[in-house]
């Protein structure tokens, strides 16, 4: 058997975790299969993945991106149809295609091209007009789909043309509640772990603690942990 693992990203966040989760996992469900992880190149991923992979390659990928959508509807836009073949190259080679998140284009435009061989898992909930271009683009694929939560499948809804299911993101929690041991004598210490970027909360904290009387603020250390996608401006703002 034949599989392969599409990812846009090759850091250790969220996304990252849960797709090496499925590789994993689809490891160990078919243990003697030819598994192929792509990614767009080399980076901290790589080190957990390896134990369950067959190979790693590295190739571009047309990864619809935010900050980058001008580019990808302008200069972008003739590199398209190359990365369309390429991933329906791979889809017609494989028995099965595991496509992490909704914004990997290529492949869900090739998936359409050849039916049942592709599952995109959703993670994200867009907003405006990338909702409507992720939710158009996941209906022309004809993929089967996975949502982490209700909540990524509604903001998606049902698609008329294939089956979609929801796979809960399988982390454990703590067997029990740790007691609050803060007392007030000293600074409350808030840590906020996560990608940089507007949806995460970063600037809602920092907006809420800016909004607090200046005797408060200082009884407040804030602690940011993460960074920006290939974006360094974003961070130091």
């Amino acid at each position: 058997m034949r599989i392969a693992c599409v990812h846009q990203g090759y850091e250790l966040y969220g996304s990252d975790r849960s797709f090496a989760e499925s590789v994993a996992a689809l490891r160990a469900a078919f243990p003697s299969a030819d598994i192929e992880v792509v990614l767009p190149r080399s980076g901290p991923i790589v080190q957990i993945l390896e134990a369950h992979a067959s190979r790693i390659v590295f190739e571009p990928l047309w990864v619809l991106r935010r900050q980058a959508i001008a580019r990808l509807a302008t200069v972008e836009m003739a590199r398209l149809p190359v990365a369309v073949f390429r991933a329906w190259r791979r889809l017609k080679a494989c028995d099965l295609v595991y496509v992490n998140t909704s914004i990997v284009a290529d492949y869900a435009l090739a998936a359409r091209l050849l039916p049942y061989k592709a599952v995109l898992h959703i993670h994200e909930i867009p907003e405006g007009a990338m909702r409507r271009v992720l939710v158009g683009l996941m209906r022309w694929s004809h993929a089967d789909l996975i949502f982490n939560s209700r909540a990524t499948r509604a903001a998606f809804g049902d698609p008329k043309a294939a089956r979609a299911y929801v796979v809960y993101n399988g982390v454990a929690g703590p067997a029990a509640v740790e007691p609050m041991t803060y007392d007030g004598k000293r600074p409350l210490r808030v840590l906020l772990l996560g990608r940089i970027n507007r949806i995460k909360g970063q600037e809602v904290l920092l907006e809420a603690i800016a909004s607090m009387p200046a005797e408060l603020q200082a009884r407040v250390e804030v602690r940011l942990v993460g960074g920006a996608f290939e974006s360094t401006e974003r961070e130091r703002a």
